[in-house]
């Protein structure tokens, strides 16, 4: 055929040559930003959200220049381009109001990684604590939250920065985690509050939160208060300081079943609801 030449065939060649090496370098950069990740200092594996967005934003600029390469190289593709871009208005029009969310997600993910409302490993809580989980990647595009269930969420990077967002990590990883319970009015309430105070400031994952002012005037590492009178219980609270947010689940889970054994051993009554019911006849 005629359009079978060495000219056609040489193009083609520079074309596909150019789009493999455009692969191997994406293929390249972002292995080189994984194995960086790997052999980093430890400040780099608590924070890598700099890291991996640059990686993101460095694959995604390789492709882009390597296919516009890969089309200025041809002759008869550049002048197709050229054509497209001169008379396609309508499609252009059409291309901008499309990309609008692209570019929306884009300048969204630079926003994030630049102010840090969280970070990578964040624990937060969004969407009236429907949705919750550790932040494990931020792209160009979406933010990804893995739940405890294991599950992946995919937020368009838009949508979570108008999001009001919960973040346990954010500046102080500290949790003051909260141990309440209800006791009967029958129940020894000193005797309550000091089996209560021996359990969690005897747990291995209590740490002491207190201010010096607070050292100071002789406030116990865990205070622990009457903080209402119920229908059918006296409620206690301990305000307990734990290292994060995984402590503080697990050190709430051990405290309630300790409490649950020492209160039955010393006659102290969890309560649960009463009805009476009067049948007329």
């Amino acid at each position: 055929m005629d359009f079978i030449n060495s000219d056609n065939l040489l193009n083609v060649g520079i074309f596909l040559g150019i789009i493999l090496v455009t692969l191997f370098s994406a293929f390249l950069v972002n292995r080189f930003f994984s194995r960086l990740f790997r052999n980093s200092s430890q400040i780099i594996k608590n924070d890598p959200t700099n890291y991996k967005f640059l990686r993101h934003a460095l694959v995604g600029l390789v492709y882009i220049v390597g296919f516009s390469i890969a089309i200025y190289a041809v002759p008869d593709l550049r002048t197709l381009a050229s054509s497209l871009l001169a008379g396609a208005g309508i499609l252009a029009v059409a291309v901008g109001f499309a990309s609008q969310h692209a570019l929306s997600n884009i300048i969204s993910g630079v926003f994030i990684v630049v102010f840090k409302p969280f970070r990578i490993n964040d624990r937060l809580i969004l969407r009236d604590k429907t949705i919750s989980g550790v932040v494990e990647d931020i792209t160009l595009r979406h933010t990804v939250i893995r739940d405890f269930e294991n599950r992946r969420v995919v937020i368009p990077n838009s949508i979570i920065s108008e999001e009001l967002i919960v973040n346990a990590d954010l500046e102080d990883e500290r949790i003051l985690k909260w141990v309440d319970i209800g006791i009967s009015y029958e129940s020894d309430v000193k005797l309550a509050k000091q089996i209560l105070f021996e359990l969690t400031t005897n747990h291995p994952l209590m740490i002491d939160g207190r201010t010096p002012e607070q050292l100071e005037l002789g406030i116990p590492v865990v205070v622990i208060r009457v903080i209402s009178l119920g229908e059918f219980s006296v409620n206690l609270r301990a305000w307990v300081w734990v290292r994060n947010n995984a402590d503080a689940f697990a050190l709430g889970c051990d405290v309630f079943e300790q409490i649950l054994e020492r209160y039955q051993e010393a006659g102290i009554e969890i309560p649960y609801p009463h009805r009476t019911i009067v049948q007329k006849s």
